[in-house]
C-alpha cells in the first residue's frame, strides 16, 4: 500500500509525504518529499566580499532571517577576529529573541493550533478562538516592532553588520518597547492558558536532543557548548565531527548526529536548559508537568510512580514553544531594562556609542582590517541551532561557505517519529490518516525555505 500526501500544507515551503507499506504492516520506504529546488545560496557567497554575506544569507528565510544575518555576522566577526562590545551583544539579544516570539506565536496559533479541532480556514479558527487570535496577533505585532526599531525594517533587517549596525535604535523607541511587554505577558498567557489544556498525542521514542548549552543562563545567543544525548562540546567540535551532512538526496543536505537522527528547537532547549527559564516560563512549565503527572526525567521501571517523561514525547515541542514565548518576552524585558541602565555614557558599537537625551543612540562605524582567516558561529533559531562557517581570503573574499540550518538536521528525526506512527494509524479512514501525518509533521515547524537554501 502507497500512503501519499501530496502537499504539507501550512509549514514554511513546499514539502510533501510518500510511504510504502506492505501487507503485513511494515514499512518498507517513507520519506518527505522536498518540492522546492537548490537555491545555492552558499555558491552565490563564494568570491563575494564580506561585508555582502550577511545582507545575502538573511535572504535565506522570510520567517528567521534575523538569525540568518546575526550568525553570518558573527561567523565573519570571528573571521577577522573582530570583538564586539557587550551594548551590541544586548541589542543583538533583544533582535534576536524577538525573532523567536513572533516565530512561535505564528506557529501556535495559525499553524498547529486548528490541527487539534480538525479546522482548515483560519477564519473559522479565529472565530472559534477570538481572545487567543488577538492575543496571538498582539504578540506577534509586538515582536515585529522590536524587529523594526533594531533591524530598520520588519522583514530582512537591513542594519546589522560586521562589528554592530548601521544604524542604532532611539533610546525613546526602547522605552517605549519597555511600556508595552507588561500588555504583552498578559497576552502570552492567555494563549499559554489554552496550550495547557490541549490533549497532547502521545508519541513515545528515544530521542537525542542537541542544542546551545549553558551552565549560566538559557542560551540562545552563542554558548561555549553543545550539549546533544547528555554529552557536552564545543560548537566546532560538534560541527566538524559529531554531525554528517548527507548532500545524495538533494535539495536537502541532511544531517545526522553519529548516523542517526536527532531532534533540535524548543523542545531540545528545554530538555538542555529549563532550569535557566525565567519566573512565569518556569511556573507554566511546572504547572503543565504537575497537571499532566510528566516528569523531566525518564522513570525506572522499578518505580511505582507512574507518568510519561516531558521529553519523551515529541507532540510537547509545541507546549515548549509556548513557555519560550514566555520566557523571551521576560528576556526582552530584563535586555532592554540592562540597556537603558547603562547611563549616559556607554560602548554601543564596537567603536564608540553615546546615548544623548534628545537624539538617542549615536554610533560611529566599526572599521576592521581584512585578512585571511575563517569563522564558525552557532545560534539558536526559532527552530534549532543554526551553524554558519565561513573562510576568507587576504582580499577579503569569501571561498568558502557552510550553512547548516535546523530543519535539514532534524528532517531525519522527522521521518523516524513518522515510522513510529503509521502503524497505529493505517486502519484509519484516508483523510484522518492524512490529517494525522500532517499534524506530527507541523508540530516540527519545518522551514524548508531555510533547508534548500
Amino acid at each position: 500500500m502507497k500512503i501519499i500526501v501530496p502537499h504539507i500544507h501550512k509549514i514554511e515551503g513546499e514539502a510533501g509525504f510518500w510511504a510504502n507499506v506492505a501487507k503485513t504492516g511494515e514499512i518498507k520506504e517513507l520519506k518527505i518529499n522536498v518540492l522546492e529546488g537548490l537555491r545555492q545560496i552558499e555558491g552565490i557567497l563564494v568570491g563575494r566580499r564580506v561585508k555582502e554575506a550577511p545582507i545575502v544569507v538573511s535572504r535565506i528565510c522570510g520567517i528567521c532571517p534575523v538569525v540568518h544575518i546575526l550568525n553570518a555576522c558573527s561567523a565573519l566577526e570571528r573571521a577577522l577576529e573582530i570583538d564586539v562590545s557587550p551594548e551590541i551583544v544586548l541589542l543583538r539579544k533583544l533582535f534576536l529573541a524577538s525573532q523567536i516570539i513572533q516565530s512561535h506565536t505564528l506557529h501556535l496559533f495559525f499553524l498547529s493550533l486548528p490541527d487539534f479541532f480538525d479546522i482548515e480556514n483560519d477564519l473559522d479558527l479565529m472565530k472559534k478562538f477570538p481572545k487567543e487570535a488577538k492575543a496571538a496577533l498582539k504578540i506577534r505585532d509586538f515582536s515585529l516592532k522590536i524587529t523594526e526599531i533594531i533591524g530598520g525594517r520588519k522583514v530582512h533587517p537591513i542594519t546589522p553588520q560586521i562589528g554592530g549596525f548601521s544604524k542604532l535604535p532611539e533610546k525613546s523607541d526602547l522605552k517605549k518597547i519597555l511600556k508595552e511587554i507588561p500588555s504583552a505577558l498578559e497576552s502570552a498567557e492567555i494563549l499559554a492558558k489554552r496550550f495547557s489544556n490541549l490533549e497532547y498525542p502521545k508519541l513515545e521514542r528515544k530521542t537525542i536532543f542537541a542544542s546551545l548549552f549553558s551552565k549560566e543562563d538559557y542560551p540562545f545567543y552563542q554558548a561555549k557548548f553543545v550539549k546533544s544525548d547528555g554529552e557536552i562540546s564545543t560548537p566546532g567540535d560538534f560541527y566538524s565531527n559529531e554531525i554528517e551532512e548527507d548532500l545524495k538526496i538533494p535539495p536537502v543536505k541532511r544531517v545526522k548526529y553519529r548516523g542517526g537522527p536527532y531532534m533540535l528547537g524548543a523542545i531540545a532547549r528545554m530538555k538542555n536548559n529549563s532550569q535557566f527559564l525565567n519566573p512565569l516560563a518556569k511556573n507554566l512549565f511546572e504547572e503543565f508537568k504537575k497537571k499532566n503527572d510528566l516528569t523531566e526525567k525518564p522513570r525506572s521501571r522499578a518505580s511505582s510512580l507512574r507518568g510519561m517523561e516531558f521529553f519523551g514525547n515529541i507532540y510537547h515541542n509545541l507546549f515548549c514553544q509556548m513557555v519560550e514565548v514566555l520566557h523571551f518576552l521576560e528576556e526582552s524585558e530584563k535586555i532592554i531594562k540592562e540597556i537603558l541602565a547603562r547611563g549616559e555614557d556607554v560602548r554601543l558599537s564596537s567603536v564608540k556609542a553615546l546615548i544623548e537625551p534628545k537624539s538617542g543612540l549615536k554610533e560611529e562605524k566599526k572599521e576592521f582590517k581584512i585578512k585571511k582567516g575563517s569563522g564558525l558561529s552557532a545560534m539558536e533559531a526559532p527552530r534549532g541551532t543554526l551553524f554558519t562557517y565561513f573562510e576568507i581570503d587576504d582580499e577579503g573574499r569569501i571561498f568558502n561557505c557552510n550553512i547548516i540550518t535546523p530543519t535539514a538536521q532534524f528532517l531525519a528525526n522527522i521521518e523516524a517519529d513518522l515510522k513510529v506512527l503509521l502503524p497505529e494509524i493505517l486502519k484509519l479512514p484516508e483523510d484522518q490518516r492524512k490529517r494525522k501525518i500532517r499534524s506530527l509533521i507541523r508540530i516540527y515547524d519545518p522551514c524548508i525555505s531555510c533547508a534548500i537554501h
